[in-house]
């Protein structure tokens, strides 16, 4: 918001800023409140599981597209159409 700005909080009481912009906080994890201090951006992610962990990236182009096992492929190798 553009300042000069009023607020009145939950409880009555008048807040003012003078600034020239002034950002209101939403989250309430401001030390500032009624007015943000980019608190939200401190937050902590938790840890994740072992299954939650992502598929390693690479750049191997091969590799990046063969989901098949070893043995799956070694089968799939092994099969023929058919055809002499």
């Amino acid at each position: 918001m553009e300042g000069p700005v009023e607020v009145v909080g939950d409880d009555g009481t008048l807040y003012t800023s003078r600034r020239f912009t002034a950002a209101i906080c939403t989250c309430r994890r401001t030390r500032t409140y009624p007015w943000c201090d980019t608190s939200h951006r401190r937050r902590v992610k938790p840890a994740r599981a072992a299954d939650d962990e992502p598929e390693k990236k690479t750049d191997d182009p091969e590799k990046a597209h063969n989901t098949r096992t070893t043995d799956e492929t070694r089968t799939m190798d092994n099969k023929t159409d058919g055809a002499a």
